[in-house]
C-alpha cells in the first residue's frame, strides 16, 4: 500500500515525533485519494508543527498540496496531496473521530450502488 507520496509523509511525521501512525487504503473506498495518514501530536502546536513539515517536505517533491484545513490553535489539521490525505489530530479528536474504525467498517463491496436501482418482480 505504501506509495513514495505516502512514506515521505510517514517520514515527515516520525522526523517531529508524530504519534500512532496510520496509514489507510482508502483506494476501493474512494475515489477521493488512495491512501489516508492518520497521526496524534501532543498539542495543537505539535500538530500544526506535523502538519508543517508535511507541506514542506511534500513542497521539496514538487507535490503542491490541494488543500489545508483547520491550521492555527486545531486539534485537526487535514493536508490534502491527492492521493494521500493527512490528518493530524490530538488524541481527544482522534479517538471522538475515530477515523480508522469508520473507513475499516465501509463496505469494500462499491458495485452495491448498481443494485439500489434493479428492481425484482
Amino acid at each position: 500500500m505504501q506509495t513514495v507520496l505516502s512514506s515521505l509523509v510517514v517520514d515527515a511525521l516520525e522526523e517531529l515525533k508524530g504519534r500512532d501512525i496510520a496509514e489507510l487504503d482508502v483506494s476501493r473506498l474512494t475515489s477521493v485519494t488512495d491512501v489516508m495518514v492518520v497521526a496524534s501530536g501532543t498539542s495543537s502546536r505539535h500538530v500544526k508543527a506535523l502538519a508543517d513539515n508535511v507541506v514542506e517536505r511534500a513542497k521539496n517533491e514538487g507535490v503542491r498540496p490541494l488543500g489545508i484545513e483547520g491550521e492555527a490553535g486545531s486539534d485537526w489539521v487535514l493536508v490534502d496531496l491527492g492521493d494521500v490525505v493527512v490528518h493530524v489530530m490530538m488524541p481527544d479528536a482522534r479517538r471522538l473521530y475515530d477515523l480508522e474504525r469508520l473507513w475499516s467498517e465501509l463496505p469494500n463491496d462499491l458495485g452495491r450502488h448498481e443494485a439500489v436501482g434493479e428492481h425484482h418482480s
